[in-house]
């Protein structure tokens, strides 16, 4: 054995001086040359007779051993049996393997260097590099390919793809409900944010919680706080009941306080002098108010309190519903839980199941003397709760708070056709969020314009609905951050109060907050929207669905606790959206990008391309129209700090201009009969389908211009840059010098009226 050794000795050292080898003394060679590592059945350890070198290698052959027992550890329970029984027969120490005899030492050296377990594509040794530094053992190296038998295939790696990553830290009162969605999904939840992006972003109040987000989803859109305002709800759906009255009669008649306080007495003293039996009760609700805060009923206008004193407060005032369905003799209402997923295209998800929150107080129809008990006329949870009636309960189907279900169980063992309730309840919805829809976009054009990178967003809304005594829903209000909280307030002691877990909460706002972030996941694909039922049966496929990921770790989740109601039902309510195309018209001549105010250079521009001047329309009548409206709504809007024409007030004027234009139709057909006229002109101009954006070299090049010049539509601001498209946008209108001197002469007039009081001075700026 020493004699062999001695020859091994001699050709290591002809190695070395040919420069193979590093340069060390002969007692270091094995060691530099072989990395040590515990060797499989087929090589035998070194001698435990061997030199103090051989004695470093078998110390070191422990430590990678260690290292790579650690990485066997994520073996297969076969791969391990097949391991253990590799190595349980090892050779004897003091003789050299058979299969190595006869073979040059370079050969076994680099057998050594590259050994692999059979049927397991890991490497356990490492690898010399041509610098003299070993990979690390736990390294595959990059030229190395998984072989055919491995385990960690493509398909392996797909399953065992990143988890998504969820921000929760700004979520505020629905963290708890958050944690637990998070937690059946097994996605990965950062409480504190993360300075990567993250995959979802969870707000608790609104989009600007956080605005330094430029990728993923945010769960608020941009002005959905604004746009569900009392006022601003009111307004929405006022336009859509001048347009389809009997569509939106779900909603009670509304009046916008204190502007409107004339017209709300007028109309109702006469109601009541032409019958004199009417004693109409109102229920009165600020502006900004939540959770039942500030909410009244009154009999006669003279019982406002918004008119007493200096200090006028926006409220909405509304008929109230003197007639409502009661169960066990009590008021009730619904709150149904509705997931927007996006604006273009335009998805609506409604919560298979909602709560059913009870009043305290049996109901009697209203009077003067029980105007004030608010636990016999208001639903609302925060105040009922406060009641000594209230009851908790951990049963779904019993107590002051239930599940919507059972409430439907109930009225069906009664002969009451839920289908259809269902069905009502699911076009109103429809018809609220159409009406809240254009301005919405406006909003999102503002915060993301086209070409800025940000998120996308997605939102749940909280409605509360009354079914009236003939089951007919009507729309209480629409809450842009309904309450997820999953646990509520029990009195321990005088004093002293803690959180109790709230079944029914857990039940109905873990489902909708779990499937809402299921429907959002960034892995699965975005099927066409017209096909609804494919895309559902595509999130539900094994390759890459959560439901899949759950159960190979343990747990399966539940049917999707969300239904699509939309686009799924666009040909009953794809007429509705006669709005949102005049939105689509006012986004295109916006102006400055990030803007959401109209200005005289836009408004005269949509004119112009529409073709909607004539002789009886002249452009100095259109400047004069612009200025009326554009002040009347800034007056009703004193919180905006923009100048220029809203899309309420260009509503108002485009139904101006379609009743001027077609007197004998109705206000329906006369809007969209001109909706038709200007899509048609645009779109022979080559400005872009119906809700399209301009091309770059048409109108929207005027966006660039924060100033209110008169650059005509189709010209750039680079002297040296002509538009063959935008040519021909302006060709019609300013095709001779007269119509150019026209042009300057009314822009002229415009600039140099008389300007309006201090209050008004920015109507008119761009």
């Amino acid at each position: 054995m020493s004699d062999h050794y001695v020859k091994v000795k001699v050709q290591l050292e002809q190695m070395k001086s040919s420069g193979e080898g590093a340069e060390k003394e002969d007692t270091d060679i094995i060691d530099d040359e072989v990395p040590v590592a515990s060797p499989p059945a087929s090589v035998s350890p070194i001698p435990a007779s061997c030199t103090t070198a051989a004695r470093r290698d078998a110390s070191k052959t422990s430590v990678t051993g260690r290292n790579r027992s650690k990485s066997r550890r994520k073996l297969g329970k076969d791969e391990r049996n097949t391991y253990t029984k590799q190595e349980s027969d090892p050779a004897p120490q003091g003789t050299i393997v058979a299969a190595n005899e006869g073979k040059p030492l370079n050969q076994i050296d680099n057998e050594r260097q590259m050994l692999q377990i059979k049927e397991i594509g890991k490497i356990l040794l490492g690898q010399t590099e041509t610098n003299g530094n070993i990979v690390a053992p736990n390294q595959r190296p990059k030229e190395f390919k998984v072989g055919p038998h491995c385990k960690e295939d493509g398909n392996t790696v797909a399953k065992r793809r990143k988890p998504v990553t969820v921000d929760t830290s700004k979520a505020k009162t629905s963290l708890e409900a958050l944690k637990l969605s998070i937690r059946h999904l097994k996605w990965k939840e950062f409480p504190v944010g993360r300075r990567s992006a993250c995959d979802i972003y969870w707000h608790g109040v609104s989009f600007h919680d956080n605005d330094n987000i430029l990728s993923g989803q945010v769960n608020k859109f941009p002005g959905m706080i604004e746009m569900l305002r009392k006022i601003n709800l009111s307004r929405a759906v006022r336009t859509m009941q001048e347009l389809f009255p009997e569509e939106y009669n779900f909603y009670p008649r509304s009046w916008i306080l204190p502007e409107e306080y004339q017209l709300f007495s007028t109309q109702i003293r006469l109601t009541k002098n032409s019958d004199a039996s009417l004693k109409p009760t109102f229920i009165v609700k600020p502006d900004g108010g939540s959770q039942g805060d500030g909410i009244y009923l009154i009999r006669d206008p003279s019982d406002l309190r918004v008119i007493a004193g200096s200090q006028t407060k926006q409220s909405v005032v509304q008929e109230y519903i003197h007639k409502p369905l009661l169960i066990d003799k009590l008021k009730f209402d619904i709150r149904l839980y509705v997931l927007v997923k996006s604006l273009e295209p335009l998805e609506i998800y409604i919560a298979k199941e909602g709560l059913a929150r009870f009043c305290t107080e049996p109901y009697q129809e209203p009077s003067q003397k029980n105007l004030s008990h608010v636990f016999m006329h208001l639903t609302n949870y925060s105040l009922n709760v406060q009641s000594g009636n209230f009851i908790h309960s951990d049963s779904l189907s019993s107590g002051s708070k239930r599940t919507f279900s059972s409430v439907l169980y109930r009225l069906a063992s009664k002969g009451v056709d839920i289908r259809k309730v269902w069905s009502d309840i699911i076009s109103l919805v429809i018809k609220t969020i159409f009406a809240l829809v254009p301005e919405l976009k406006v909003y999102y054009m503002a915060d993301i314009p086209p070409g800025k990178p940000g998120p996308t967003c997605f939102q749940i809304l909280g409605f509360d609905i009354l079914l009236m005594k003939n089951l007919k829903p009507v729309l209480l209000e629409v809450n842009a951050n309904p309450s997820m909280r999953i646990e509520h307030e029990q009195k321990v002691s005088p004093g002293v109060f803690e959180y109790v877990p709230s079944p029914v909460d857990e039940e109905v706002k873990v489902g909708v907050i779990r499937d809402t972030l299921r429907l959002m996941d960034p892995a699965q694909g975005k099927s066409p929207a017209s096909h609804p039922e494919q895309q559902q049966e595509e999130m539900l496929m094994e390759g890459g669905s959560p439901e899949r990921r759950a159960g190979e770790e343990g747990g399966v989740l539940p049917s999707l606790f969300l239904k699509q109601v939309f686009p799924k039902y666009t040909k009953q309510f794809s007429y509705l959206r006669t709005v949102e195309r005049i939105a689509a018209l006012f986004l295109r001549f916006l102006g400055v990008k990030g803007n959401m105010r109209l200005g005289p250079t836009g408004f005269r521009t949509f004119i112009r391309n529409c073709k909607l001047s004539n002789s009886n329309l002249s452009m100095a009548s259109v400047d004069i129209l612009y200025i009326d409206i554009t002040r009347r709504w800034s007056n009703m809007l004193p919180d905006s700090r923009e100048a220029g024409m809203c899309l309420q007030a260009f509503v108002e004027a485009f139904f101006y201009l379609a009743q001027r234009r077609f007197k004998s139709l109705p206000l329906r057909e006369q809007v969209v009969s001109l909706l038709e006229m200007c899509e048609g002109q645009l779109e022979n101009h080559g400005v872009g389908g119906p809700g399209g954006s301009l091309p770059e070299d048409s109108t929207c090049s005027s966006r660039r211009s924060v100033s209110c010049s008169r650059t005509q539509p189709g010209r750039t601001h680079h002297p040296h840059h002509t538009s063959t498209a935008g040519q021909d946008l302006s060709a019609p209108q300013l095709c001779s010098p007269a119509a150019l001197r026209r042009a300057s002469s009314q822009d002229y007039r415009l600039r140099q009226r008389p300007r309006p009081p201090h209050t008004h001075k920015a109507n008119v700026e761009n």
